[in-house]
């Protein structure tokens, strides 16, 4: 059994235990998550980077021990792939508690919730994903849940219908959003610690990148770790995917260690540049500077020049390459930075009209 073989089947296992039931599937659909999942740090001394929350975290899980009393609700931003899963399932590790995992989107009907929520054992932690996206009735039901440990549930329509009040066990919420600034204040006022997940740092990916490669038993060199994290966008889920991919070529079209020189030629195969854009990124960013000549361009006309959805371009090609200084948004539309032009391998036009501090957010 190979080393990747043997962490799946120990996730699975650890998974079974820990998550809700049906939750868990083996299927090969689902390999890759499994493996994802078992490449996740179990213990908070075990997570790299996110110092300032690691302390916060650290301090106000001891002090719920020390008091004998479930922690206060936490809630968890930033970027997809920064570790917020992997926090929440170590607050429950933590504390010695059971999880239950479910997400937004799922939580349809207040029924939904108060079925789940009323079946929560003392002190054991609920982890909800993209908790901005949960229906409003739920949400209604959830501020009573988690400030008085109760649910009221209505039974029958009408004028014949009977509020029933049910208690629930003292418990501990882990929400986590990629975009906060959704949540409803009421839902995020009911949050005793938030915290804002930053991007990695390169020298933080490449300590988890060493981690992961010890997993799974991979020959890292560390130009090789260098190399991969600097194409990984600054986010650890990112930097272990391309890590397996850099392994496949590695197993096939060479002897199995991966450097620089490697990862370069792998990276180059699937189409991953060496600021970590990919095939989309690249296909917005060459739109926008050679058919609209840097903009300022819409949003829903870039996605059609690139054959995407408005929401696919938004969503996932948008935010690095703004964060990354490649383009701008402002009141008119995206513009391309002058770093873009240099990134195509082309020459700026002219003088710089507008500085891009000088550039409103657009909505």
């Amino acid at each position: 059994m190979s080393a990747e073989e043997e962490l799946v089947a120990r996730e699975l296992a650890e998974l079974e235990t820990r998550a809700a039931p049906g939750l868990v599937r083996a299927d090969a659909g689902d390999i890759e998550r499994v493996v994802e999942a078992a490449l996740r740090p179990k213990r908070l001394d075990e997570f790299i980077g996110q110092e300032r929350v690691r302390e916060q975290v650290s301090l106000v899980l001891e002090s719920a021990r020390r008091r004998g009393r479930p922690p206060d609700h936490v809630l968890l931003s930033g970027a997809p792939g920064l570790g917020k899963t992997s926090l929440a399932m170590i607050i429950a590790a933590e504390l010695g508690a059971g999880i239950r995992i479910t997400s937004g989107p799922a939580l349809e009907r207040a029924g939904d919730l108060a079925a789940l929520v009323s079946s929560l054992s003392a002190g054991e932690v609920l982890f909800i994903d993209e908790i901005h996206r949960i229906a409003r009735p739920a949400e209604e039901l959830l501020y009573v849940a988690m400030e008085d440990f109760r649910v009221d549930v209505v039974v029958g329509k009408g004028p014949g219908s009977t509020a029933i009040s049910l208690a629930v066990a003292p418990f501990t919420l882990v929400a986590a959003t990629t975009r906060s600034g959704l949540l409803t204040g009421p839902l995020r006022d009911r949050f005793g610690f938030t915290a804002h997940m930053e991007p990695y740092t390169p020298a933080e990916l490449e300590r988890v990148l060493v981690r992961s490669a010890g997993l799974l038993e991979v020959d890292l060199r560390p130009d090789g770790a260098a190399e991969i994290a600097g194409r990984s966008r600054g986010t650890p889920r990112i930097a272990n995917r391309l890590l397996r991919r850099v392994r496949d070529y590695a197993e096939v079209r060479a002897d199995g260690t991966v450097d620089r020189a490697v990862a370069q030629a792998a990276l180059a195969v699937y189409d991953v540049d060496e600021l970590g854009l990919d095939r989309l990124d690249r296909e917005v960013l060459g739109a926008l500077v050679r058919r609209f000549g840097g903009g300022p361009v819409g949003l829903s006309t870039l996605a059609v020049a690139v054959s995407e959805e408005p929401e696919t371009v938004e969503e996932v090609a948008e935010p690095f390459l703004v964060r990354s200084g490649l383009i701008v948004r402002t009141p008119r539309g995206r513009v391309a930075t002058p770093a873009a032009w240099v990134h195509l391998g082309l020459r700026p036009p002219g003088p710089v009209d507008v500085l891009p501090f000088e550039l409103g957010d657009a909505g």
